[in-house]
């Protein structure tokens, strides 16, 4: 009975401990497992299936910094919207051409004579590069300065300015230029609105100066050869021609750079003004 009491059994080894219960409400720790014998077998069968070093990719890097879990679940929070955009075309494939839609940047202005040589030389890159860019200073000193000379071309108006007096003929050729000036943007503002209602989508300003240049220019080569041979001769109607389908050429190009239009209606919008230049100017009935 002594041993009962003392708490030994009859092996007579030593007393037994009932394991400590933890209070109610309280989990107690998982007790431990040998980690090393867990985690051979788990490498062994990650290096089987192919993954390197025996992790699979979705564990990230053990030793890359972990981000905060507020900072990572921040921007799905309300309050904290995150900013994302949606590419349809993540290939780059260009859109189809719309007309009116907003003109690409073409370049820095052309000086002056980089404008008129380029006319010349090189219509349709001086055209495209100039299609967002006003061209009044150039335009109107170069029209107003055909318009004093245009009169001499003709030879009735080149005999009453001959014999009318200095004080009549000053006046007389300088409200000549101005018509030629007020003619020209008239005509190139019927061409601007033309070629709008075709489809184009150039600025007004650039369209009409640069169309009172192409008056100008082409026109040149028959009035120097009227200033000496009159504007009747043979030779003179054969180079007012010859300039009058220049001039077309170069509407043409002109418009088509400037309003984004195919050459039919370039040539379409610029129409009324070939054959307001064609009457008026060339076969000189004016």
């Amino acid at each position: 009975m002594a041993g009962f009491r003392n708490g030994r059994g009859r092996a007579g080894g030593p007393p037994q401990q009932r394991p400590q219960q933890a209070p109610y409400g309280y989990n107690a720790p998982p007790p431990p497992y040998p980690q090393q014998h867990q985690q051979q077998p788990r490498q062994q069968w990650a290096q089987q299936q192919g993954y390197g070093d025996g992790e699979p990719e979705y564990f990230g890097d053990p030793h890359a910094p972990q981000q905060h879990p507020r900072q990572h679940y921040a921007a799905n929070n309300p309050g904290h919207t995150q900013v994302f955009s949606v590419n349809d075309d993540p290939y780059g494939e260009p859109a189809a051409y719309q007309a009116g839609a907003a003109p690409v940047p073409t370049g820095p202005r052309l000086p002056w004579k980089g404008l008129l040589s380029g006319i010349v030389l090189r219509p349709a890159d001086t055209f495209l590069r100039m299609r967002d860019h006003a061209v009044w200073g150039p335009a109107l000193v170069v029209t107003f300065l055909y318009g004093l000379l245009a009169i001499f071309g003709f030879d009735k108006a080149r005999e009453e300015a001959i014999n009318a007096t200095l004080s009549t003929a000053v006046p007389y050729v300088l409200m000549t230029a101005v018509g030629f000036v007020v003619g020209g943007l008239i005509l190139g503002a019927v061409t601007h609105t033309l070629a709008r209602q075709l489809g184009g989508d150039g600025s007004w300003q650039p369209t009409v100066g640069l169309s009172m240049l192409i008056m100008s220019i082409t026109d040149a080569p028959r009035l120097v050869f009227a200033l000496f041979l009159g504007g009747e001769n043979g030779l003179v109607q054969v180079i007012g021609w010859l300039t009058w389908l220049a001039a077309g050429a170069l509407f043409t190009v002109m418009v088509s750079r400037s309003h984004d239009l195919p050459w039919p209606k370039a040539l379409g919008a610029s129409a009324i003004q070939l054959v307001a230049l064609l009457s008026l100017i060339k076969l000189g009935t004016l």
